[in-house]
């Protein structure tokens, strides 16, 4: 599936924490946490609990938020296929991160190992 450009603009303006909710209900609902959801966030971003709760307080929109990220230097290694997309195959850098951090919750909603998620 070809990623469009409204596409890309949609992403870039939608805000973290509309979709942050969602992230805790889909890795709960699968038996992992809320700090497990966290250090998964971390990993990719580098920000701690403190910065994470700010971004959501301040409704950051996804442009925003990794802007102040310092992406994770293994974060290239997330491959495969997210919402009908290969993560590999996208052009813009805001939507391949948004989808690195989709691709990692599903990871953890899946059960896959810590180890295996955070690219040890």
């Amino acid at each position: 599936m070809q990623v469009t450009q409204e596409h890309n603009d949609r992403m870039a303006k939608m805000t973290f924490s509309s979709v942050y909710p969602h992230y805790i209900t889909k890795v709960e609902k699968k038996g992992r946490t809320k700090d497990e959801l966290h250090q998964v966030i971390t990993w990719l971003t580098g920000f701690d609990e403190t910065k994470i709760q700010a971004l959501i307080d301040e409704k950051v929109t996804f442009e925003a938020f990794f802007e102040q990220a310092t992406l994770h230097q293994n974060a290239h290694m997330i491959k495969g296929m997210i919402c009908g997309y290969r993560i590999e195959d996208i052009a813009n850098p805001l939507t391949q991160k948004v989808r690195y951090l989709d691709k990692l919750v599903d990871e953890l909603a899946a059960g896959r190992k810590m180890e295996k998620i955070l690219r040890e």
